[in-house]
């Protein structure tokens, strides 16, 4: 959907609506009381329909967490054939039901439409408190860059479809895809960090273009910090490459900066579109101790990876390493 051409809303409850690509929503109910909602599905990418029911629901769910809530309430949105196999169906409800339980939310309902290809998430609704609420262009200068979880699982899904990756690199895969962000989002607000997003379709340089445009800033990223899966580099290397990133790539080509030295391959996993992926935030330097302490305290894998500027907004310079020679 092109949001410009989306009708302009202004009214005096609305903290966040759709002029900066924010994760979600937010509607001001009380002075001390915001309503979060979101919506995300999509078709499966593992051969599991448990899996991917975690999956799809632990992605809808990371837009509450990115924009600083607590998720309550979820409703399923699902399309499957009529003819199709309903155990299969009900194990990617299932899948999708425990994780928002996990998330200490309630599945409350939703819709089902009869369609040949398999499609599922969640519509959720989530919680906060308006001045807890962190939105796109809340970021700022000097604000240094903390990316959790890892990138490049867009092209081990592709390569997961075409049985070019094996067992136990599935599992893990489909592992941190279907983990939830709340322990991350809960050190977010230890830390208190007024700033984030989750890395999804658009890929972590497309999100972060988001994020960099909304604020008025650029950033630069430090390439040989991204933490990224080694089958991932593997698998670019040998051109196995969803065509979203593609369409990523084009998106940011005029905002986008590389340094000679950073292989094709490590920017093809910048643009990677990615399924349930991480967080990233931004956070003063003198407070990224805090924010360190805490994802560590609550054992979320997590990487420094760059720093915002003034250099021009939106636009993002990316730094190399003999890391990747």
């Amino acid at each position: 959907m092109i949001l410009e051409n989306l009708p302009k809303f202004n009214h005096p409850n609305l903290i966040v609506g759709t002029d900066n690509y924010d994760d979600a929503g937010v509607y001001k109910l009380t002075e001390d009381l915001a309503l979060i909602q979101t919506v995300d599905f999509f078709t499966p990418m593992v051969d599991d329909p448990y899996a991917f029911g975690q999956v799809a629901a632990a992605n809808a769910l990371s837009d509450i967490y990115a924009m600083g809530g607590a998720p309550l309430t979820a409703m399923n949105i699902a399309t499957f054939p009529k003819c199709g196999d309903m155990e299969v169906f009900g194990e990617i409800l299932r899948g999708g039901a425990e994780k928002v339980q996990e998330a200490g939310a309630l599945l409350i309902g939703g819709h089902t439409v009869d369609d040949q290809e398999p499609k599922y998430g969640l519509s959720v609704t989530g919680i906060a408190r308006p001045d807890e609420i962190l939105a796109n262009n809340s970021a700022q200068e000097g604000d240094v860059l903390v990316l959790t979880k890892s990138l490049g699982n867009g092209i081990l899904a592709t390569a997961i479809k075409a049985d070019m990756v094996d067992e136990l690199t599935v599992k893990k895969v489909v592992a941190e895809m279907s983990l939830l962000n709340k322990e991350a989002a809960l050190a977010m607000k230890e830390a208190g960090v007024k700033c984030a997003t989750d890395i999804t379709g658009f890929g972590f340089l497309g999100h972060l273009g988001e994020m960099t445009a909304a604020s008025g800033l650029s950033a630069e990223i430090w390439a040989d910090r991204l933490p990224v899966w080694p089958e991932a580099v593997e698998l670019a290397k040998m051109g196995v490459i969803p065509a979203g990133c593609y369409a990523n790539q084009e998106h940011m080509k005029e905002r986008t900066f590389f340094e000679d030295d950073v292989p094709v391959y490590i920017r093809d996993i910048m643009f990677d579109p990615q399924t349930s992926g991480g967080l990233l935030m931004t956070i003063g330097e003198n407070r990224l101790d805090i924010l360190t302490y805490s994802l560590k305290e609550r054992g979320v894998k997590f990487a420094v990876v760059g720093k915002l500027g003034n250099e021009g907004k939106g636009k993002i310079f990316i730094k190399g390493n003999e890391k990747w020679s």
